[in-house]
């Protein structure tokens, strides 16, 4: 039996901003944490946000680091309980957005997150004493607006999982208007974010039809895009699909990820400097390769659906040309090439191999890889 949620309430929109104080009143928050970090704050995005609350009381946590930690969570929980916060909005990327869903659990449950992860079978207590919280999305590419999971590096120094219906934002309020000012690099590794993620949970084996349909749109709208919004940030019709592209791979990735994310989850633990985006772009296509031989994969003939998605027409059993097209596209975009200009040794393939193995994603792969099949993934992505 396949059970499909999609649980939440979407507004996707140039100027959907405007709505963000009726969402809060409909949700039933009267005094928000705005969990945001330095960069939105210095673009004029908080101030946006601050007009559309209009007189509506309201603190800031604006320190939210470019992987959010357990640390930052705390600090933020803090503020909000100094200022008598009853709800979150998050305004931002990823980072900001999954640190508020952080505080959502440390504000309402004991102890510190460890307990919560996933993969330390946490996820059953995240209850619904979790504050509510509306989403703001000032990138295209995590999805988190959308999701019910974040990732947050533990004090122990692991960037794992969080996962729960729960956590699901009350409310996304999606308004391309908010990536215009977006850098090229940046809209180009997030951009490849969501087509990792559109990509990945359509391999993924669970059965979710809806899933699947939603997550070949969203490569479409993100593959046809992502060039001229990168090159031309301002041109508003790309914007759009590459907003829509992250929201539909989010929703698409309730049905699982895969090797991709257990190995960016676990570079990214490693070293937090490095952009969870980039680093999905660059697996993406040693791991389709590895995915290719799966028998979900043949039998539902998915190598060759995303190749029709992404107009390359045809693409042989081994993936070859959909990893050859994604290969050009990174270089297109201007992303590094590999871990080597990343400056990822192979000093460090042990520790990132026993993050992946670790990780939430790695059963949800089709095929169910060893050690030495991330050692090949890594080499091949160097």
């Amino acid at each position: 039996m396949a059970l499909i949620n999609y649980l939440t309430q979407i507004n996707i929109d140039f100027g959907t901003l405007s709505l963000l104080k009726a969402e809060c009143e409909r949700v039933g928050i009267k005094k928000p944490l705005i969990v945001t970090d330095a960069g939105v704050r210095a673009a004029g995005v908080l101030d946006k946000a601050l007009l559309a609350l209009g007189t509506m009381p309201h603190a800031i946590f604006d320190q939210t680091p470019s992987n959010p930690t357990e640390a930052a969570v705390r600090a933020a929980v803090e503020v909000l309980k100094a200022h008598g916060c009853d709800g979150l909005i998050g305004v931002g990327g990823g980072s900001s957005l999954d640190l508020a869903k952080g505080v959502c659990i440390a504000a309402t449950h004991p102890g510190s997150l460890k307990p919560y992860a996933t993969i330390e079978g946490g996820s059953p207590k995240i209850t619904d004493a979790v504050l509510p919280l509306i989403a703001v999305p000032t990138t295209a590419g995590t999805g988190s607006e959308v999701a019910r999971g974040a990732i947050i590096i533990l004090d122990d120094g692991r960037k794992v999982g969080f996962h729960s219906w729960h956590l699901m934002p009350k409310a996304a309020l999606c308004d391309p208007e908010l990536t215009l000012s977006l850098p090229p690099g940046l809209t180009a590794a997030t951009g490849m974010d969501a087509i990792a993620h559109c990509m990945e949970t359509f391999m993924a084996p669970s059965v979710n039809p809806p899933a699947d349909g939603i997550g070949l749109d969203g490569l479409a709208r993100g593959w046809s895009h992502i060039e001229q919004a990168t090159r031309n940030g301002a041109d508003r019709d790309a914007r759009w699909n590459m907003m829509s592209a992250s929201v539909q791979g989010a929703l698409a990735f309730q049905k699982g990820l895969g090797c991709v994310h257990s190995l960016s989850h676990s570079l990214g633990g490693v070293n937090p400097r490095l952009h969870h985006g980039t680093l999905n772009a660059i697996f993406l296509p040693a791991v389709i390769r590895f995915n290719a031989p799966a028998e979900s994969m043949q039998k539902d003939k998915r190598l060759q659906r995303m190749a029709h998605a992404m107009g390359l027409g045809s693409c042989d059993a081994k993936g070859t040309e959909l990893a050859e097209a994604i290969h050009a596209m990174n270089a297109q975009l201007g992303l590094p090439r590999g871990l080597k200009a990343l400056g990822v040794g192979t000093d460090l393939y042990e520790k990132i191999i026993d993050g992946a193995m670790a990780d939430h994603c790695h059963k949800t792969n089709p095929r169910l890889a060893t050690r030495e099949d991330y050692l090949e993934m890594l080499r091949t992505s160097e």
